[in-house]
């Protein structure tokens, strides 16, 4: 079989995209996801991301996720932004659209050239004398660091992800440093990924709520600065958490190609 798919990356956060609405592939093939996000011996992704026929008449489309392990995973916020990207490239959407991803229903907008996507509200937060822990679709620790550029993002984010009390099921880890006001600096060693990204959506949306919540900002816009680029993240506080969550940057196509499969 030959494979029609396309690139995708979001402040470097890269995805492999295929049009799934005609069913061209199992969602069961964990093997060949694994394989085509592989950078040696496949195309090379962080992710891969299937663009599936609405499952309601609310939804424009269905997005499924999947790790570049090949397992499914949990909701990925550049993920989403990129296929909202790609659905008003394949003229699905013009500059709003509602779907629905593992975590429920989003809704998002293409303005000025940047994707914003709606997030899940979040109304817990752990917080810890070390970090903080909270799930914005994905489950996110959070600890603030000196020396971020300098900071070993892989064996030390390895170690909490695969410690206690993660174990098996693991958590994403972000290492935090204040730039300014409402300006972070984060780096993130991603599970599934097993290794740092350049950048996570869900990880950015963790640190800016993270950030109120320790008052380490009382603004409600953050600027959080990712090794891939910038991203923002509006939202409201309200008595129980956080609503009108919103991830704001860049989702840009690199390339299309085919692979035989």
């Amino acid at each position: 079989m030959t494979l029609t798919f396309y690139k995708y990356q979001g402040t470097g956060n890269d995805f492999v995209i295929i049009d799934n609405r005609e069913s061209i592939v199992s969602k069961n093939d964990t093997k060949l996801f694994a394989r085509l996000c592989d950078r040696k011996f496949g195309i090379g992704a962080d992710g891969l991301m299937l663009l599936e026929l609405p499952g309601n008449q609310e939804d424009d489309f269905t997005m499924v996720y999947f790790n570049a392990d090949g397992n499914e995973s949990s909701m990925c916020g550049n993920g989403g932004r990129c296929l909202v990207a790609f659905a008003a490239f394949l003229g699905i959407i013009k500059n709003k659209t509602t779907f629905t991803a593992i975590d429920g229903k989003h809704y998002a907008e293409i303005k000025d050239g940047l994707v914003h996507l709606q997030m899940q509200d979040v109304s817990n937060i752990e917080k810890y004398d070390s970090h903080l822990f909270l799930d914005t679709g994905s489950p996110h620790h959070v600890t603030m660091v000196d020396g971020l550029s300098d900071f070993d993002v892989k064996n030390i984010g390895r170690d909490i992800r695969n410690g206690a009390p993660y174990f098996d099921a693991g958590s994403n880890v972000n290492f935090v440093e204040k730039r300014n006001g409402n300006s972070f600096a984060v780096r993130t060693y991603e599970r599934g990924v097993e290794d740092e990204t350049l950048s996570c959506g869900t990880g950015v949306t963790a640190v800016a709520l993270s950030m109120h919540a320790t008052k380490l900002t009382n603004k409600e816009e953050v600027s959080v600065q990712t090794q891939g680029g910038e991203l923002r993240v509006t939202f409201t506080k309200n008595h129980n958490g956080y609503e009108n969550i919103f991830l704001i940057g860049p989702a840009k196509q690199v390339f299309k190609g085919e692979i035989v499969c």
